[in-house]
């Protein structure tokens, strides 16, 4: 991966309405402030975005908190999301970045834009919580140009027996209560599956549970 370029983050104005970090509503992680402005909220996002160059969607981007962790060489952002909460939280945070970055109130199944128009596709805590992952990686395919890349970092199943068990069993309980997320899905599965070569990933635990962070390119 190419070093991150970060860009100097603004200052939170008073009345500014800025996103906590939210994906999803079943994961919110709050944002850095250091010295009085907005960092890149967890070290996990920035390496998600690292080194992104072009014209970048992000779908289901939630509250826009990863707007703050673009690196510089990025020309252009198209947020999609469908929930109105929180497109408008992320409207307030596009309009403080000094690239230009465009708002699609949409469903990450659907998104209404050109085949093969972006250099990259972000998938952020959303495969675990669509109703038909498959479905919005397949849509990730048609939007992105030959040979773009697909980042993602995602909830996954366990690789310790046990804990897949144990996520499987509460999976029914967890989604309900967790914004349809489903913790024991085989996330790098469905990502080949659906065309895509995974061609780098970092496994990590956060919050006590399993995650995937990498990069894919259709194959």
């Amino acid at each position: 991966m190419a070093a991150f370029a970060s860009r100097p983050a603004q200052s939170p104005s008073a009345d500014a309405h800025l996103g906590y970090g939210m994906e999803q509503f079943h994961h919110p992680r709050p944002v850095r402030i250091r010295d009085g402005a907005l960092m890149c909220p967890t070290p996990q996002r920035e390496l998600l975005l690292r080194g992104l160059t072009g014209r970048v969607a992000e779908l289901g981007a939630g509250d826009g908190v990863k707007l703050t962790c673009y690196p510089a060489q990025v020309q252009e952002i198209t947020l999609v999301e469908e929930d109105p909460f929180l497109l408008e939280i992320a409207r307030a945070a596009a309009a403080d970045i000094p690239v230009a970055a465009h708002i699609l109130a949409a469903i990450p199944a659907n998104v209404p834009v050109p085949d093969g128009v972006f250099d990259a596709v972000v998938c952020s805590l959303v495969l675990c919580s669509a109703p038909d992952p498959q479905t919005v990686l397949t849509e990730a395919r048609r939007i992105l140009r030959p040979g773009g890349e697909l980042r993602f970092y995602e909830h996954v199943r366990s690789s310790n027996p046990a804990l897949a068990l144990t996520e499987a069993m509460l999976t029914p309980l967890w989604s309900r209560a967790a914004g349809g997320c489903h913790p024991a899905r085989d996330t790098l599965s469905i990502i080949r599956q659906a065309g895509f070569t995974v061609q780098r990933v970092h496994r990590f635990a956060f919050d006590h549970v399993s995650h995937v962070l990498g990069t894919a390119h259709p194959v």
